[in-house]
């Protein structure tokens, strides 16, 4: 059977990641691929592409993606959905100071791409709101499932506090911090059962990003036509 090569090609672009699975539900192992053209002298890529070779016919096809440039561009299969065939995981880092990450999951099966998460969905439907409260405290509040939770921040350090604070532990100004978009996408399969739930990561900052708080952990299942969020918990960092 043909493989496809990009390096075959001086005009096509690299290949920067590759997997092999199942992904278009004939139980025949397909190749997938990251493309991207690469920067002399840098990590960086650009015009990153996912490339599918259907197992059984050798069919290429190609799918652009709206984000397409950044570093270490990486492929993960797995089921998402529990139809028993391996969805696509695309994660791509921004190289910002945040730690940003794109991520995209694809379903192809019988050769159709199907977009089942967008990192820019997401982080538009998770929002939040991070005020420093009295008495070293900081409040987060997720709002899409209306959530509150407090963070001690009373072990930062005499420095730290006494620019925030006056000496009876009352805010000198009030101060609002934030909530970066995604960090990270990690699939986990928590029950055991061969199909993957995602966890997400992002991190809590209060006056600058440097000043980080600690990480909003989200749980999403798959369920019926879209991610849907399970659980969520709050991390803080130890002393």
């Amino acid at each position: 059977m043909y493989n496809y090569d990009p390096r075959m090609d001086i005009n096509l672009p690299n290949v920067v990641s590759f997997a092999r699975g199942d992904v278009t539900g004939d139980r025949i192992p397909d190749n997938v691929y990251l493309t991207g053209i690469m920067t002399p002298g840098s990590p960086f890529i650009q015009n990153i592409t996912l490339l599918v070779q259907d197992g059984r016919s050798g069919q290429l096809t190609s799918v652009s993606l709206r984000e397409n440039a950044g570093y270490n561009p990486s492929l993960f299969l797995g089921d998402f959905t529990g139809n028993g065939v391996d969805d696509i995981l695309i994660s791509i880092a921004t190289g910002g100071s945040g730690g940003i990450m794109y991520h995209y999951i694809y379903s192809f099966l019988e050769n159709r791409a199907q977009l089942l998460f967008d990192f820019n969905v997401y982080n538009e439907q998770y929002q939040y709101e991070v005020t420093y409260q009295d008495y070293y405290k900081v409040e987060v509040v997720s709002l899409i499932n209306n959530k509150t939770y407090i963070i001690d921040i009373s072990t930062r350090g005499s420095e730290y506090l006494n620019e925030i604070y006056d000496k009876n532990g009352k805010l000198k100004s009030p101060i609002t911090g934030f909530v970066n978009p995604l960090s990270g996408l990690y699939p986990v399969d928590f029950d055991s059962n061969n199909r993957y739930e995602l966890l997400a990561y992002q991190k809590i900052a209060g006056r600058y990003n440097a000043d980080s708080l600690g990480y909003v952990l989200n749980t999403l299942a798959w369920s019926g036509n879209r991610f849907v969020l399970q659980d969520q918990y709050v991390a803080i960092f130890g002393n």
